[in-house]
């Protein structure tokens, strides 16, 4: 009901031209929106994680109305230079993409090349050294593929308790609990893949037709270096997607995630973002004396001259978000009328070798 009041509200607005007339002030032109995106769909993601995931249909549509509506996509390191200067140009956004994942090579990436829009990709660099999936994704998934069963023996995959697939929460346990038994084991990320193979093996699914397809992969080295090279700016998000709270732990995460970088693209980086949105006061200190240069949140909102440049906030797009939702904030609306904007942990840490 709330939902349904909102969007009608928003109708109302564009159809009495408050939209044109937001995106056209001084106050939007001082302000910058950074929109974040995760997955785009190879197969059916967006059905299993629609608060993640997006078909390329809906990702086309996003980026034909900012063309449409001449909306400037910046690249976001000269977008945030512009915002503390005062110099933005009008209706300015910058588009970023977290993780890396091959799906924003296959699918987001020609996309981007379409419209000819600069993009920033925040890359997570473990698995992109592994190529294998993802673990906690590819056993949430895999799960996901079953749900609605319940299986009452598990113990051949370590596990004392019945698999109950009928619920996102209940294969969000069994997800914890896999987790947590490749950490009492220790598990290696290739000994990781070979329980999330046993779990397809448990589950009747061809893990290897999975794997043909990348689902939930990191991109290698080639194709990482054929985004860069065509414009693709990469940056930091960790090297295991994780944000520990050890000092020595989490400057060790941005050292490996830089190195790694470099070696793949042979480009510095010195902007942020943080896994899943999660993080601390003292990240900032610690990021500052990486000469981390910005980094940005899951938290709703615009940038102005006046943010944190260690927390700056961005629009988190995704397939369950209505196309007048989308457009009520690059409009600079959406923020106006915007009441939560803490983001919410979207998923767990890869949590890979210690």
């Amino acid at each position: 009901m709330v939902r349904d009041i909102k969007l009608a509200a928003l109708r109302l607005l564009k159809r009495g031209g408050i939209f044109n007339l937001v995106a056209d002030s001084r106050w939007r032109r001082q302000r910058l929106l950074v929109l974040c995106y995760h997955g785009v769909s190879l197969d059916d993601e967006h059905r299993w994680r629609p608060g993640l995931y997006m078909e390329p249909s809906v990702l086309e549509q996003r980026f034909e109305m900012l063309k449409s509506q001449n909306y400037n996509v910046l690249p976001l390191g000269e977008s945030l230079e512009k915002l503390r200067a005062g110099s933005l140009p009008p209706r300015s956004v910058a588009i970023t993409f977290d993780d890396g994942t091959y799906d924003f090579y296959k699918q987001a990436y020609p996309i981007a090349k379409k419209y000819g829009f600069p993009v920033t990709v925040y890359l997570t660099t473990y698995y992109s050294d592994l190529q294998r999936p993802v673990f906690n994704l590819i056993t949430s998934y895999m799960l996901w593929q079953k749900r609605g069963q319940v299986i009452q023996d598990a113990r051949e995959l370590g596990l004392n308790s019945p698999l109950d697939l009928r619920t996102e929460a209940a294969r969000h346990g069994i997800v914890m609990n896999l987790m947590g038994l490749a950490h009492r084991e220790a598990l290696t990320g290739s000994e990781k893949d070979l329980l999330a193979a046993r779990l397809a093996e448990f589950l009747g699914i061809d893990y290897q037709a999975l794997i043909a397809k990348r689902l939930l992969q990191i991109m290698n080295a080639r194709e990482l270096k054929e985004v860069s090279e065509s414009g693709v700016d990469v940056q930091l998000h960790t090297h295991r997607h994780r944000t520990p709270e050890d000092e020595v732990l989490f400057r060790r995460e941005i050292h490996e995630n830089r190195e790694r970088i470099q070696a793949l693209v042979a480009k510095s980086a010195t902007h942020f973002c943080y896994p899943s949105g999660v993080y601390r006061p003292m990240f900032i200190r610690w990021l500052a004396q990486e000469q981390v240069i910005s980094a940005t949140t899951c938290d709703a909102g615009l940038a102005t001259r006046e943010s944190e440049m260690l927390l700056i906030p961005r629009y988190v797009d995704t397939q369950v978000r209505t196309e007048i939702d989308f457009e009520s904030w690059i409009s600079g609306v959406g923020d106006l009328l915007a009441i939560r904007r803490a983001g919410g942990k979207k998923y767990i840490p890869y949590e890979t070798e210690s």
